[in-house]
């Protein structure tokens, strides 16, 4: 048995969902453990090109059972349409399992999204997630577990239109119906009621019969709710730990940890970003849009801010995580430039930083970079990190010795395949 998490190393769009499929051929299940469908993990392999923001990206593995965990929030009509997308390539959907546990994501949880966005937000994605999980907190939500027992769904519904209504009211929206959320309930049930599995058993059976398990995170730990730049983070906590916490088994139980991280920088949405940049040469990086592996998002489509690879910020999250092992993606996109900057420190008011900044400290520092050569080779055909240009083994090696990791993945394309070992 072995039990690896797989999370994002910087500010997310990683390249997770590649490394996901990639490593779902040795896996027996898959756990999606966190986040809603406000971010998107990108696949390409033979079944086609795919942005999944719900289903975890083992899915088309015929052998590899994958679960909607604990720790989700999951919009119940954007799960039908994506699995719809899914299945019309012939993917078999068959191992698609939602824990019982896991939250209903209403839809007055996205109006409620859009109406605080409006007041002065911080740019989420207007998806519902945050709201979803501030209800969750306040014990005010519906859980998958609760379409399956019609003798308290009733007063559960009532409990949760009671206070989303209010919100609704004070915000000038009009309140939800009981039969209108009722009616929504139904139909969930009817969909998905086959797939609601309970989540402890479900995955310590898996454990007891040496199963291998892969937990797939979504966004990164710059983005965790309690150790990222708060207040510009997602609502959950995307670091490898809260894989163990929200789905109910002992941390100690986790074999490896894998982080991903690109060989450059990107973010999305408002919040320091120490190494954005408006050179040139990084944003040729940035492509057009009309290639899968472009800079933008694949939840949003928005243009994704772009910055050179910040050390700091991966010897951070390696430090919240533990990585025993880094993939480095996209490194194929950096084949054309002459000199590459990576960032090795900070600096704040003339001092070198010898911790990592708060998130008001983040937005005045200075970075320090290291200037190295390009290579000015195509990398995308090579399997084998041993057969890299000089220069960007060298460019590696600077990467692992100023983050304290190993880097045994080097992604030189978007597809499953295209990766050096």
């Amino acid at each position: 048995m072995s039990i690896t998490v797989l999370v994002g190393a910087q500010w997310g769009d990683e390249g997770k969902g590649k490394m996901i499929d990639y490593l779902s051929g040795d896996s027996d299940l898959i756990v999606r453990f966190q986040g809603g469908d406000n971010a998107g993990h990108t696949v390409v392999n033979d079944k086609g090109v795919f942005k999944l923001h719900l289903i975890p990206s083992g899915i088309f593995e015929d052998n590899c059972v994958s679960l909607i965990g604990t720790g989700t929030v999951v919009n119940p009509d954007v799960l039908n349409e994506e699995i719809a997308q899914v299945a019309a390539a012939n993917v078999d959907m068959s191992g698609l399992k939602i824990s019982g546990k896991a939250h209903i994501l209403l839809p007055a949880h996205q109006q409620l999204d859009a109406l605080m966005e409006a007041k002065g937000g911080i740019g989420t994605t207007k998806r519902g997630i945050g709201v979803a999980y501030s209800y969750k907190m306040l014990r005010k939500n519906l859980r998958f577990e609760d379409l399956l027992d019609l003798e308290t769904l009733p007063k559960k519904i009532s409990g949760i239109l009671d206070a989303v209504n209010a919100e609704l009211t004070a915000y000038g929206a009009q309140p939800i119906s009981y039969d209108e959320l009722w009616d929504k309930c139904m139909e969930w049930k009817e969909r998905y009621g086959d797939m609601i599995v309970e989540p402890i058993s479900f995955l310590h059976n898996y454990m007891d019969e040496g199963k291998n398990i892969l937990f797939e995170g979504q966004l990164a730990a710059m983005k965790d709710i309690d150790l990222g730049i708060y207040p510009y983070v997602t609502s959950s906590n995307p670091v490898a730990a809260y894989a163990a916490v929200s789905s109910g088994f002992p941390a100690k139980k986790i074999d490896r940890v894998i982080g991903v991280a690109k060989a450059f920088s990107s973010a999305v949405g408002a919040g320091p970003f120490p190494t954005e940049s408006d050179d040139e040469q990084i944003q040729i990086i940035r492509g057009t849009g009309e290639h899968v592996d472009d800079e933008f998002g694949a939840r949003t489509g928005r243009s994704r801010r772009l910055g050179w690879f910040d050390a700091p910020v991966v010897k951070y999250t390696n430090l919240i995580n533990g990585f025993d092992e880094l993939a480095l993606c996209k490194i194929d996109k950096l084949d054309d430039l002459p000199e590459i900057k990576i960032c090795v420190g900070y600096k704040l008011d003339g001092e070198l930083l010898d911790h990592y900044p708060n998130t008001d400290q983040l937005e005045r520092v200075e970075p320090v970079y290291k200037v190295m050569p390009g290579w000015m080779e195509d990398t995308t055909g090579i399997r084998k990190i041993e057969d890299l240009p000089e220069n960007a083994k060298n460019y590696i090696k600077t990467i692992e010795d100023l983050t304290d990791t190993k880097i045994c993945y080097v992604g030189v394309g978007p597809g499953r395949t295209e990766l050096a070992l």
